[in-house]
């Protein structure tokens, strides 16, 4: 009677789904004393760095894949029944991930930029520093009657307030920071860009660095045009379901998707969800572009590796090795941040 009914709702699951789940972090529930993941089959994940390698030293490809040079003379890879996807390995530099991790942890979510804390707490300024230096967001209350705001103070000054106080530390908050977003603001709950909400330019940096990832998925003699960015934050355990990105008009431009911090699994799937998925290794400093035709393809990141065997962070790890950079690199050793950018109109 079990067995049926598990055949059941493996039936029912898509391909893109059984993907998912065949790369979630999953513990050994036989281990009562320490939690161990599971093991994961992972013959069949795409390794571009070991593609890479064997291109620059036999020539050797494997069938379906093809490698290309920029311009700028880096090689990339596309995939001929992906037409529109791209992926460039080691596509940052080391300073340029040690660059950009600090701004997505310090500037990017800034307000007027939003997260995904908005919505609960409001706008929440410096949250990287108050968690270095242990603040506590409380709420406030008022005695007027006007509505109740959240405020950072001291972590001494809780006790004070007493114990109806609801309160939560700057460092739980940065741990569950999920999302922040640059120039035009995605406005989740509706699926669309709301040209009206104040926001902050795309740093002129990461425009730059954006539009020359992009030269090789462009339409020939067109430039890339940086309006948008999201950046994701993954911690331990943390997915990104399948999804498409559809909400930008033109979608003949790419989305430039940078990868920082621990090692990831990316799934690139088809048009439908029942269409089987590619899964890759994403690693610090590798890009991505989605566009055309890929841009119609579900794509998702369901596992990321935190544990020292497998981040593959070591170099990052040496450039934020100084003692200024701790905060950093504590955050890095056990994250991944995402930044994804977009021509919007």
């Amino acid at each position: 009677m079990y067995g049926s009914e598990k055949v059941s709702e493996d039936s029912e699951r898509t391909a893109f789904r059984k993907a998912e789940k065949k790369y979630k972090l999953y513990y050994d529930s036989t281990l009562k004393k320490k939690k161990q993941p599971k093991q994961v089959d992972l013959s069949e994940v795409l390794d571009f760095n070991s593609i890479l390698e064997s291109w620059k030293n036999s020539a050797l490809i494997p069938p379906g894949i093809v490698p290309l040079q920029s311009d700028s003379g880096h090689p990339f890879f596309c995939l001929e029944n992906r037409p529109g996807f791209c992926f460039i390995p080691g596509g940052l530099s080391i300073e340029e991930q040690y660059l950009w991790i600090k701004e997505s942890l310090i500037s990017f979510p800034q307000p007027p930029n939003r997260t995904n804390h908005n919505a609960f707490y409001g706008p929440i300024h410096d949250l990287f520093v108050a968690a270095k230096e242990k603040k506590v967001l409380v709420e406030e209350s008022f005695s007027n009657g006007d509505p109740k705001a959240w405020k950072l103070v001291e972590e001494q000054e809780v006790s004070s307030r007493g114990k109806g106080c609801k309160s939560i530390s700057a460092s739980v908050l940065l741990r569950k920071l999920r999302w922040s977003t640059l120039g035009l603001q995605f406005e989740w709950s509706k699926r669309n860009y709301d040209v009206s909400l104040p926001h902050n330019k795309i740093p002129d940096a990461l425009c730059g660095l954006a539009k020359r990832l992009a030269a090789p998925a462009m339409p020939k003699g067109e430039d890339f045009k940086p309006e948008a960015a999201i950046v994701n934050y993954f911690g331990l355990g943390d997915t990104l379901g399948g999804h498409l990105d559809d909400m930008e008009k033109d979608w003949s431009k790419p989305i430039v998707s940078m990868s920082l911090g621990c090692k990831a699994i990316f799934l690139l799937g088809g048009k439908s969800r029942e269409d089987p998925p590619l899964a890759m290794f994403l690693r610090s400093g590798d890009v991505v572009l989605m566009a055309g035709k890929a841009r119609e393809c579900y794509h998702g990141v369901p596992r990321i590796f935190t544990d020292t065997e497998n981040a593959e962070i070591l170099a990052l790890e040496l450039q934020f090795s100084k003692e200024e950079d701790h905060s950093f690199l504590e955050y890095i050793q056990t994250s991944r941040i995402n930044i994804n950018i977009r021509q919007v109109f």
